[in-house]
């Protein structure tokens, strides 16, 4: 885990990202079918009647969403993540239709925890400190 500080567009923000994720602002960057990591707080998980057991998951980070679909498969695979994550770091492939960009889940990684270390003062993500 590091801190890593955020200098594009007009945010300059710290917080805590897991090794080698992708912000939100910069998935216009990978070509189509790259494999990338993102992480971020759940903010919606949808599992439309209509959708054959695909489910689609929204995060958000410190600089916009993100689009997850989760394949029936991989849902059975990384259930209680998709399930009870409350932040989660999703490894998959760049899927990009017009201007709308998802991710396609290949891994799909439960990081709750690490919010409850934000908000301990004795912990040095809590006071913003950049850990190597």
């Amino acid at each position: 885990m590091q801190i890593i500080s955020s200098t594009s567009g007009t945010a300059n923000t710290d917080w805590p990202r897991p090794p080698s994720c992708l912000r939100a602002c910069d998935l216009h960057l990978p070509p189509i079918g790259a494999r990338v990591a993102v992480a971020g707080l759940v903010i919606l998980r949808q599992r439309p009647g209509t959708a054959n057991g695909v489910i689609f998951i929204t995060l958000e980070d410190e600089t916009g969403v993100v689009n997850i679909v989760v394949w029936r498969a991989l849902y059975e695979r990384f259930r209680r993540a998709v399930i009870a994550g409350r932040m989660l770091k999703v490894t998959g492939r760049m899927q990009r239709e017009a201007s709308v960009t998802h991710i396609i889940a290949e891994e799909i990684k439960d990081i709750s925890h690490l919010l409850d270390r934000l908000v301990d003062p004795s912990d040095p993500l809590s006071r913003g400190t950049k850990i190597g």
